[in-house]
């Protein structure tokens, strides 16, 4: 039974937080707080659930914390939101610290080619049908930001698969 709350948890909750994460910054270039809220709070029951020892919630803890601070020093810098840097922090809770460098490198990578998409994007016109939709001349504004989260939520999915105890948590 818990086991399959703990798989329930790991492969359908977090996997749709990420993507209604990833849909809210590409449509409103904004993650609220209730999401990452949501991301932060889900992961109690998983770890209660899947029989992490304290050691280990203590390193997914430190992997969050250390996400947080690396990603407030880029915020006041000026460098990412706040909403994906507390969805950086929310995601290396889930994924740990053993699978912290992974995540980094992996959204670094996403987030440099959707960045390099949509700076390419806005050197063109829009395409007269997309000018009804207000989010995508939000996002072709050159002073519009890059809805990073979509590479940040991207880049957990794809680590996902490598965490720790997925396989143990397969239904049988």
């Amino acid at each position: 039974m818990l086991a399959t709350a703990s798989y329930l948890l790991l492969c359908i909750v977090f996997p749709f937080l990420m993507a209604y994460a990833a849909a809210s910054d590409l449509l409103t270039m904004r993650i609220s707080n209730r999401i990452t809220g949501l991301v932060v709070a889900g992961f109690v029951p998983y770890a209660v659930f899947s029989g992490m020892t304290w050691s280990e919630i203590s390193f997914h803890v430190a992997a969050g914390a250390l996400t947080l601070v690396v990603a407030f020093v880029m915020f006041a810098r000026g460098w990412m939101g706040g909403g994906d840097a507390k969805l950086a922090a929310g995601t290396a809770l889930w994924l740990g610290i053993e699978h912290l460098a992974e995540y980094v490198v992996v959204a670094s990578i996403l987030g440099g080619v959707l960045t390099l998409a949509i700076l390419y994007a806005r050197a063109y016109p829009l395409p007269r049908v997309t000018l009804r939709l207000p989010f995508a001349v939000h996002l072709h504004d050159q002073k519009t930001g890059i809805p990073y989260g979509i590479a940040l939520a991207a880049a957990a999915l794809l680590v996902l698969p490598n965490v720790v105890g997925l396989e143990s948590l397969m239904p049988m």
